[in-house]
């Protein structure tokens, strides 16, 4: 009897932890849920879609808002995203799989495998296109070299520019990095590097990946991107074309559901063996001592927990926690304010997992949601708890990004406001006193705007937007 009370009051002390556990879970589904319609409020983003997956499973996945906004459709589990720059750590991927088959190394020079290449680059090898320390010239920083020019046309016109820096040396994103990776891919496998990519990272997708870096081609089920317009406080839609060499930096279309699928792939190392990931992960040693980079991934530490991925076009991101046996996914197709990628991400991470919640970003985020949504005077009520209650924590960058975005918005009276705040809040700052000499400039109080250029340099004597804004407030008086 006594065995069958105990197996009893067994069973129902096991029932009531998987009800905790049922109701802790959908209590993190809706939290996380909530946050995001929040987060879509705040920056007006037209539509979203996200998903977390802990420990191989899918914890959340939710799709918002809409993928076109004329004609008008919804986001859902078809809906493919441009991923932008996101789609780098794809062709990453790509890369170390054609070294994990010793078809390619990290060491070899680039003219290997590249006709004609300039001699000037002949230092340049596979790991310094990863990494971007290349110092190669910048392809998409010159008028001369349009997408729609071949190969051997961009490479010719491309070598005539000069060098960034010395190779090895330091840090700087750079599309032609991509680029020649992509021309390596191709003439290594002979296949298109669309169709390798495919092949060998997507092989069951249907409709769920499309290659195209022509935002405005048609293509069944895209979420459009759109550029909000302040001068017509409406979206419009983004239709530049970057051209068919762009795809291995920006130019894949992914559903949710596709890029939680070749997560999975990546976590059981069907992708790349796991030495081969760590290698992936390894930083780069730059020459500085000072940049920080790992090959075609970003490290983001939260919490002194290292997370790795990337984001693109300033409306996704893809961003694993190996700590944690977590990765988090945010796809988007606009924003008004700011771009929100990298702050879903830190903040999703918290909710799941309370040894990421990092306090000062959330109260970053806050203070940012205040002054866009809720009347100035509770705003700064709000911010100026926050900071006696920390008062170690600055908001100076954040404090002068919220104002121009206001001024932005046409809420010049708030925006000013903000600046006067942040020079109160940081009176050495000559930053500050630029941006609230620039607020009074553009209501066109001069002589106050003056007052705020001249402080401003007096705190920073080199600077030059400073001298210039004083010298064009000298014309405009004396007319």
């Amino acid at each position: 009897m006594k065995n069958i009370l105990f197996v009893y009051f067994l069973l129902l002390s096991i029932g009531g932890f998987s009800q905790k556990l049922k109701n802790s879970k959908d209590d993190l589904r809706q939290n996380i849920d909530a946050y995001l319609r929040q987060v879509r409020s705040d920056n007006q983003i037209p539509g979203l879609a996200a998903a977390v997956i802990k420990n191989g499973k899918i914890i959340y996945e939710g799709y918002y808002g809409k993928a076109s906004l004329a004609p008008e459709s919804s986001v859902n589990k078809n809906t493919l995203f441009g991923i932008f720059s996101t789609t780098k750590l794809i062709s990453t991927v790509g890369v170390f799989q054609l070294i994990e088959k010793n078809k390619l190394n990290l060491n070899d020079p680039v003219s290997k495998y590249i006709d004609h290449f300039p001699g000037e680059w002949e230092k340049v090898t596979i790991k310094n296109l990863l990494t971007h320390s290349s110092g190669i010239p910048d392809v998409v920083r010159f008028e001369d070299i349009p997408p729609t020019l071949s190969d051997d046309e961009k490479l010719q016109k491309l070598s005539q520019k000069p060098m960034q820096f010395e190779t090895g040396n330091q840090f700087r994103y750079n599309q032609t990095n991509y680029w020649l990776l992509t021309i390596i891919i191709e003439k290594i496998t002979g296949k298109s590097f669309d169709d390798y990519i495919v092949d060998h990272q997507f092989p069951l997708a249907k409709t769920g990946v499309v290659f195209s870096s022509d935002r405005g081609e048609f293509i069944k089920n895209r979420a459009y991107k759109y550029d909000y317009d302040n001068q017509t406080d409406q979206y419009v839609r983004n239709i530049g074309n970057d051209g068919i060499r762009a795809h291995s930096g920006n130019g894949l279309n992914l559903s949710l559901s596709e890029l939680i699928q070749w997560n999975d792939r990546l976590d059981k190392n069907e992708l790349l063996k796991k030495e081969t990931i760590q290698m992936m992960w390894t930083p780069f040693e730059f020459k500085n001592k000072k940049d920080h980079f790992l090959y075609g991934w970003a490290e983001y530490p939260l919490n002194k927990n290292n997370s790795y991925g990337f984001s693109g076009g300033n409306v996704t991101a893809f961003r694993k926690f190996p700590s944690q046996d977590m990765t988090i996914i945010f796809l988007s197709n606009g924003y008004r304010y700011f771009d929100v990628q990298d702050q879903v991400i830190n903040h999703i991470a918290g909710m799941v997992d309370q040894n990421l919640a990092d306090h000062y970003l959330l109260s970053d985020e806050k203070i940012t949601s205040d002054f866009l949504n809720i009347p100035y005077q509770n705003a700064e009520k709000n911010y100026l708890k926050i900071k006696n209650e920390n008062p170690g924590w600055n908001f100076e960058r954040r404090l002068n990004s919220i104002g121009y975005a206001l001024m932005k918005n046409h809420r010049i009276d708030d925006a000013i406001k903000v600046f006067e705040l942040n020079t109160k809040q940081n009176p050495d700052s000559g930053d500050a006193f630029d941006s609230l000499g620039e607020g009074y400039f553009t209501i066109g109080k001069y002589e106050i705007s003056k007052k705020y250029y001249e402080k401003s340099l007096k705190l920073s004597p080199q600077n030059e937007n400073a001298k210039e804004m004083l010298l064009k407030i000298e014309r405009v008086t004396t007319k």
